[in-house]
């Protein structure tokens, strides 16, 4: 057996540090998702947001509200945004700042496939955490046929390469 190197996948592709990041970088997160009455509805079931929109057949549901049929919750296609950004955006988080301007701007059936990408809006580094900086994104959903259905802002607090923490002090 010879001798190499070994990368964790943590450490080669999951997350970057904040020197990693620029403002204007966009990353198209991979792979899609395509979202099923049983995801729809184990997710409403698990989170009490039993809404007949989300959880009835596509009849009732076309009676009781503005959709053609049964809608995905919101909630579950936020979540799934998050998670695909997650690989790319934060991966090395210390901490989730916080959310901001949550927007579902075109409904999502059960069928449709979600796809994510996040442009990294703000860099900077902490100014109570010599060792951490933070990073703002905005992600943004559009289903298979790149109709966007949803979008929101959210910054984490990410490390600092070691050697940036010493280089800038």
């Amino acid at each position: 057996m010879t001798g190499g190197r070994v990368f964790e996948a943590r450490e080669r592709r999951y997350g970057g540090f904040l020197e990693d990041y620029e403002v204007g970088d966009e990353y198209r997160h991979w792979p899609g998702k395509t979202i099923t009455d049983a995801e729809n509805h184990l997710f409403c079931l698990l989170t009490m947001a039993t809404n007949p929109l989300h959880v009835d057949d596509a009849h009732s549901a076309s009676l009781e509200g503005p959709f053609e049929r049964a809608v995905v919750v919101g909630s579950y296609v936020y979540s799934l945004l998050l998670g695909m950004s997650v690989p790319d955006i934060s991966g090395r988080a210390l901490a989730n700042l916080g959310t901001t301007d949550l927007r579902h701007t075109a409904p999502v059936y059960p069928g449709d496939t979600l796809y994510g990408t996040s442009t990294v809006t703000a860099v900077r580094p902490s100014r109570s955490r010599p060792n951490a900086g933070i990073i703002t994104s905005r992600t943004v959903g559009r289903n298979q046929e790149g109709l966007e259905v949803a979008s929101f802002i959210r910054s984490v607090m990410l490390p600092r390469r070691p050697a940036a923490v010493t280089a800038d002090d």
